[in-house]
């Protein structure tokens, strides 16, 4: 369902970056399980760029069953701007579809909100039938989350008509978002991008749903290892998840 959404985000990054191949941890870029009603494999892939220090998308088709399509795009420290967010979720043959889009801020400020949240509000107001005000069971919506957040329960036509032209749209906005940004490489302020990013891991890492989904198809172990070492590898795991 999300191959198009895919195709892409590959054509746009390799298009306005000079990609390099990020390292994924052995064993973690791709899996098959046989566990669930239909075979299921999850694949990743990873780059960076001089503006980029992570650029990490993640596949995972289980047929009917389950179609996901996760990504998160880090820039470098000497910007500090939001990252991007993109969360596709598709359960049982289309009947549960969930869409989770945004320039994720890592700062609340007044001054950070203006450069970087309030340029979003145009776009937004062209898919505002795409923000659906749902209450969010594992995060604070205040928290990494802008106020022109995409995040909706939809249909599969929804998703042809409407999820792609928005998804094309935030994906281009960020791009020349992160294109026009003016790098700042005075050691305080790249440290303070440091710490946002890592706090951004933390945060996603002990509340990211996902991971269940994870376990139930390949297990505990590569569960943990995935999110811990891949998906967020600047967070910390405090204590075991099994």
């Amino acid at each position: 369902m999300y191959k198009p959404f895919q195709k892409y985000l590959e054509q746009a990054l390799s298009d306005n970056f000079e990609l390099t191949s990020k390292a994924i941890p052995e064993g973690l870029d791709r899996n098959v399980s046989e566990r669930g009603r239909n075979p299921a494999t999850i694949q990743s892939w990873c780059y960076e760029a001089p503006e980029m220090r992570k650029m990490r998308y993640t596949y995972i088709d289980a047929g009917e069953s389950t179609q996901v399509l996760n990504g998160v795009l880090y820039p470098r420290p000497c910007y500090d701007a939001p990252v991007l967010g993109i969360d596709f979720l598709s359960f049982g043959g289309k009947k549960k579809i969930l869409v989770v889009l945004d320039f994720q801020p890592l700062f609340r400020d007044e001054a950070y909100t203006a450069k970087y949240v309030e340029p979003m509000r145009e776009m937004y107001e062209r898919y505002d039938d795409l923000a659906q005000n749902l209450g969010m069971k594992f995060y604070d919506s205040n928290q990494y989350f802008s106020k022109y957040l995409l995040f909706a329960k939809i249909d599969e036509g929804t998703v042809v008509n409407r999820v792609l032209p928005a998804f094309k749209d935030y994906v281009d906005s960020y791009i020349q978002l992160i294109k026009q940004a003016e790098p700042n490489h005075d050691p305080a302020a790249v440290e303070r991008i440091v710490k946002a990013q890592k706090d951004y891991d933390q945060y996603s890492a002990e509340r990211d749903p996902a991971h269940g989904l994870f376990k139930s198809y390949f297990g505990a172990e590569w569960a943990d290892r995935f999110l811990y070492e891949f998906l967020f590898e600047d967070a910390v795991q405090l204590a075991t998840s099994h």
